[in-house]
């Protein structure tokens, strides 16, 4: 009954509002499940935009290819069961607070600088497996990666340095990251062989420069 659903597909559990100018978050079903509202014309994410649908049936938001530039803070974190975030190819300077059960996080080709990114951003994301910041203005990697990820992308970058506790534990030689499969940091500044003990607990080598 909705009038999302005369501009947008509206299928059981899923909305797809793809390439239909809107700017804003439309209201959703409260069965929703899946929102695909790739590239509009969407400028800002409000807290109010998911406060009116059950919070424990969005599984999966893809806004790839918006205009967004801000997000409040509590747009996401509430949403309990959500477990893909895709905000590529916007203009975002800064990361929302994510959801506790989030598995995969897409941010690539935005403008997100070190200070954009809270200290814990990441640390209690205890499901969290993808991680892709390619293209944006990282100065350094993002802090307190959890160990359940397999996949970080952070290509085209602006890093320069890592440290012993980037991605290993410095005070814990025994210590090894079980779970990640590949980490990718070209077209970053930094030259990786400057910095053989930030990969000891590593099962394979990151991709990128060493010379």
């Amino acid at each position: 009954d909705l009038p999302t659903c005369l501009l947008c597909v509206c299928l059981t559990g899923s909305v797809y509002c793809e390439e239909t100018t809107i700017d804003s978050i439309p209201a959703l079903p409260q069965e929703t499940a899946y929102l695909y509202a790739r590239f509009n014309k969407i400028k800002s994410i409000k807290t109010k935009d998911f406060a009116d649908i059950q919070k424990a049936t969005l599984k999966v938001i893809d806004l790839t290819g918006n205009l967004i530039e801000e997000i409040e803070d509590g747009a996401f974190s509430k949403l309990l069961l959500l477990e893909a975030l895709l905000l590529a190819e916007n203009r975002l300077t800064r990361i929302p607070a994510l959801p506790p059960k989030l598995q995969l996080f897409n941010a690539n080709n935005n403008r997100i600088k070190n200070k954009g990114i809270k200290a814990n951003a990441f640390k209690k994301l205890n499901n969290l497996s993808y991680l892709y910041l390619t293209h944006n203005v990282l100065e350094k990697v993002p802090p307190q990666i959890p160990d359940t990820l397999r996949v970080l992308h952070l290509q085209f970058n602006n890093i320069t340095s890592i440290t012993d506790d980037t991605f290993c534990k410095a005070n814990d030689t025994s210590y090894i990251r079980d779970c990640m499969d590949e980490i990718r940091m070209e077209g970053n500044p930094i030259i990786l062989a400057k910095f053989p003990n930030s990969f000891i607990c590593l099962k394979m080598l990151p991709f990128g420069r060493y010379y």
